[in-house]
């Protein structure tokens, strides 16, 4: 269910009664349709006393449950603010020594020295996509906080690691999450920092020189040390022999992509585009515009379980490979094409309220958060590069973005987030998956949602008129509904 349901009490509902029966005999039509335009009554107040005759009811309030219409960038930003303040608490860029004591000169760095410990991991998949969120909301923002928190952590991570390279070559036990950066084992535990990374170099907002050799190392692994199937496809050996897992698309191709635009070398576009198609041969499942979770070698018939946030890193992969991916390069087309078609099959599978469940075609599935805060990023963005139709698309964005917002608290904390999920082959397995707020996974979403919804609401066009959001190809210059419209503004 969303977040937060707006109810009125009965004590209410019943002052509201007695008030407007009274107002009733004294009120003109025009007055009634002023206060139904105001959404001062309630539908159900005036349910026995309202006609076709004496009231507009087509003017009536809906009583949405997460939210309808077109936000303010400063509404959006102050939703960003609440979680980039929390996550700066939970993600202490300070090295302690073995009794919590804060280590500040590099050369007292030993093997019992380590991260601080927050609530969240700072080399951690999860937090590679807060780091790309963050640096996202910096380009649409121009808030130093938000550029500061990345480049704080990107820069200390690239200060440690040689002294941590040298304990470890040492036969030294180091702190897990640096080794992390130092000898990962899984694109896990390298792409999405390693993209992140990538972004801060290329925005020119930390230097090549500092994080290239960990750029390099975390390329090394993914390029040539990742298990792959017999066709170079990105692979696992669980829970099944040759398991494909479409989450990671996510983790492993936009960093090959993303070090084609660092380097200019075609061998990295070239192979980013290869994997997405790879990954597509097997999980797309184009009669129902989703991917499959998982995809088994061995496995014949196979099952198609469309989990919500491995569907997320799909059409994210597809948005970040497009973002890099050269006009002339010959996948181009085809890649474009898959972006399209996703988008048009999460559209149609959007709740009411602006979500979407845990599992994509189960209704009786919860609604989800990251998921949720993920497409949202992706439909305002293929709509701000010209790739989706901005009328088509641009409404189910910002309804989306309202029903993340009924998910961030008052201390910046994402609620409803499903936990780390792995791979099943039943519904129950999805359906079941707890939520937290500790769940790292929600909140690089929500800032990348977050910062795309204020570039579609500065480069867009969207309006309300009759009561819905519609997107127009110019500004619209006044409130009043507009019953003709031929591309010049008439009401």
């Amino acid at each position: 269910m969303p977040c937060k349901l707006k109810k009125l009490t009965m004590k209410r509902i019943q002052f509201l009664s007695q008030t407007s029966t009274r107002l009733f005999s004294l009120a003109s039509t025009r007055l009634f349709s002023l206060l139904f335009v105001g959404g001062l009554f309630s539908t159900a107040v005036y349910a026995q006393q309202m006609n076709d005759n004496n009231t507009p009811l087509h003017l009536m309030k809906p009583d949405y449950k997460t939210g309808y219409g077109i936000p303010t960038t400063e509404s959006v930003k102050q939703v960003m603010d609440r979680v980039l303040h929390y996550i700066d608490v939970e993600t202490p860029a300070v090295l302690v020594d073995k009794d919590n004591k804060e280590v500040t000169q590099l050369k007292e760095i030993t093997a019992d020295t380590h991260l601080k410990q927050g609530g969240f991991r700072l080399t951690s998949y999860e937090w590679g996509v807060t780091y790309s969120g963050v640096l996202a909301a910096y380009a649409s923002t121009g808030d130093e906080a938000y550029k500061q928190y990345v480049t704080s952590r990107h820069q200390l991570l690239a200060d440690i690691v040689p002294y941590y390279q040298k304990l470890l070559a040492s036969n030294k036990r180091i702190d897990g999450n640096v080794r992390r950066v130092i000898d990962p084992h899984a694109l896990d535990d390298a792409g999405a920092v390693c993209c992140s990374m990538i972004k801060n170099v290329l925005m020119g907002q930390s230097s090549t020189q500092a994080l290239r050799p960990l750029i390099d190392n975390y390329i090394d692994y993914i390029m040539n040390k990742e298990y792959r199937l017999s066709d170079g496809v990105f692979g696992r050996l669980r829970p099944q022999k040759n398991t494909v897992w479409l989450d990671d698309m996510f983790m492993g191709i936009p960093p090959i992509a993303y070090m084609g635009k660092l380097t200019g070398e075609s061998r990295y576009y070239d192979e980013a585009a290869r994997q997405v198609l790879l990954f597509a041969k097997r999980m797309w499942v184009p009669e129902d515009g989703l991917f499959r979770h998982g995809w088994v070698e061995a496995m014949d018939p196979h099952p198609a379980f469309y989990w919500g946030r491995a569907n997320g890193w799909a059409i994210l992969t597809l948005c970040e490979v497009l973002d890099v991916l050269p006009e002339s390069h010959p996948q181009r087309a085809e890649i474009m094409g898959l972006l399209k078609s996703h988008a048009a099959g999460l559209a149609r599978r959007q709740h009411h309220t602006g979500f979407w469940h845990q599992l994509l075609d189960r209704n009786d599935t919860y609604l989800e958060t990251s998921a949720t805060a993920i497409y949202t990023y992706c439909l305002a963005h293929g709509i701000n590069q010209g790739w989706l139709d901005a009328k088509a698309y641009g409404p189910a964005a910002l309804s989306g973005w309202h029903a993340v917002t009924t998910c961030v608290n008052a201390k910046g904390q994402v609620e409803n987030v499903c936990v780390g999920t792995g791979m099943g082959f039943e519904p129950a397995f999805y359906a079941h998956r707890p939520v937290h707020v500790m769940a790292a996974h929600g909140y690089g979403p929500v800032m990348w949602a977050g910062a795309e919804v204020i570039r579609l609401l500065k480069q867009q066009h969207p309006k309300m008129n009759d009561s819905a959001v519609q997107f127009y190809d110019n500004e619209v210059p006044t409130n009043q509904p507009i019953f003709n419209y031929d591309g010049k503004i008439r009401f």
